[in-house]
């Protein structure tokens, strides 16, 4: 029986974490993985943002004829989603392999039993590979800050504040990936078992919106699990708490699975005690998120909030309000009135309880209720219903409900959009050889140079 030296608990508060990090940089540096997804990056990463200009451009021609057009030209839908969609695929699908290196090569070279045994607690461990994942992370999204580059370069516009929260959840979405992918291999005996254990999770989020997509209730909950769904929020310019919280739990809980089951000296039974403990907390963490409420609207055009004058008449009602909706879940009208009035309606409104009747029904199923596609608004002890899924209409029942005048809108919110019309042809050359180039020449004269020895591990100044 083998039995492994526990570090130093005193001498690991100590000890400076400085070597661990670099140790962990380079690790992923010397892998093909991370340059491999870098030039594959770039061509994929191009090729979306010179269609995603050619598209706002061939729309932005039209707001020459018709001027009121412009004012739906945004670039954080026109760019930057698309833009950032193909660095999304990219991260789901070939960032596991890189951040799967970080421990599935220790683990088949036999040399995490050498680790563990160094003066640093397993915690800090799996820091240090979570900052290196983030290093990768950083190095892989200079394709996506190179169409950044290129979008101002061509005269385009770029809002800081919803520019930089989409950049936030992406961030966020590539660390979870990151997590995921530490605890695959962790469990695992080998980087091919730890890849196939961490596309289960991302594949298996493709799946869940595919089956689940408009469904409510348990099913409705279960759905807004996948990963995707994550990401669907910070592009349409919502900081939201709740999600933040969400993803920072499921990065923290992956990663203390992680930690739980790295260790090749704790017995199987301690890991499986711990697994259910944290598993347990980390569910108790995501029910607390579900339950918060606050949220900012970043989006320049501010698309998930009402005008200023609403929304402060709202922000004042004191009373519960209640909206029933006899209306399916995958109704197209539901989903109209989801986006223009109930989501609204929960951010803005103190005690706002949204009740979906139909649960469970389809659309063919209810369609023939003498109540179905009636909207319900209840306040106050009064009631109004309504059948339409525009704001125009539910406001003003609202303020009638509760006896507040209707408020005048303000001068000067209209959004005045951003058209543009741009050559992205320019941008090619770029993605598909200056930038692969580079990237394979700092390839290899990363491998032609073997990195240098730190300090701490040269003994009487002889280079080992």
């Amino acid at each position: 029986m083998y039995f492994l030296r526990s570090p130093d608990v005193a001498l690991a508060r100590r000890v400076s974490l400085l070597p661990l990090l670099a140790k962990e940089v380079v690790e992923l540096l010397s892998g093909r993985a991370l340059w491999t997804m870098l030039l594959i990056l770039c061509p994929l990463v191009g090729f979306s943002f010179f269609q995603a200009v050619a598209l706002y451009g061939e729309a932005s021609a039209a707001a020459r004829d018709q001027p009121q057009l412009a004012s739906s030209l945004s670039p954080l839908d026109g760019i930057l989603v698309p833009t950032f969609g193909a660095f999304y695929v990219a991260v789901t699908l070939l960032f596991p392999f890189v951040a799967i290196r970080a421990l599935g090569r220790e683990k088949e070279t036999g040399t995490l039993k050498l680790l563990v045994q160094l003066p640093y607690r397993i915690p800090t461990l799996i820091a240090s590979k979570l900052t290196a994942i983030i290093v990768a992370w950083l190095i892989a999204a200079i394709s996506v800050a190179a169409a950044l580059v290129f979008w101002r370069l061509f005269g385009g516009h770029l809002n800081l504040l919803e520019t930089s929260n989409l950049l936030f959840g992406h961030l966020l979405y590539g660390l979870l990936i990151g997590a995921i992918a530490l605890f695959a291999a962790a469990i695992s005996d080998n980087s091919a078992t730890a890849a196939i254990v961490t596309l289960v999770f991302t594949i298996g989020s493709w799946v869940l919106d595919f089956l689940l997509a408009g469904q409510s209730g348990a099913l409705g909950w279960i759905s807004r699990l996948s990963l995707t769904q994550a990401l669907r929020t910070f592009e349409q310019g919502l900081l939201s708490a709740a999600l933040v919280l969400g993803m920072c739990s499921a990065i923290t809980g992956f990663a203390t699975l992680a930690a739980i089951w790295l260790h090749p000296g704790t017995s199987l039974h301690k890991k499986l005690a711990r697994t259910i403990l944290c598993v347990g907390l980390a569910g108790v963490l995501l029910a607390v998120a579900t339950q918060l409420r606050a949220s900012s609207d970043v989006s320049e055009d501010k698309r998930n909030s009402f005008p200023t004058a609403d929304q402060r008449a709202l922000a004042g009602l004191n009373k519960s309000l209640i909206v029933t909706v006899h209306l399916a879940p995958e109704d197209p009208r539901y989903v109209d009135l989801q986006r223009n009035v109930l989501s609204k309606l929960e951010r803005v409104v103190p005690n706002a309880t949204i009740r979906l009747v139909t649960i469970g029904q389809s659309v063919i199923g209810s369609a023939g209720e003498v109540s179905y596609g009636e909207i319900e608004y209840s306040y106050g002890g009064h009631s109004a219903r309504s059948r339409s899924t525009s704001h125009r209409e539910a406001l003003p029942l609202i303020y009638g409900l509760a006896g507040v005048p209707v408020p005048t809108p303000q001068a000067g919110e209209d959004y005045p959009g951003y058209p543009l019309v741009a050559d992205g042809w320019i941008a090619l050359p770029w993605f598909f050889v200056a930038l692969p180039l580079l990237i394979a020449v700092a390839w290899w004269r990363w491998n032609c140079h073997a990195p240098r020895i730190p300090a701490q591990f040269v003994k009487n100044g002889d280079q080992l």
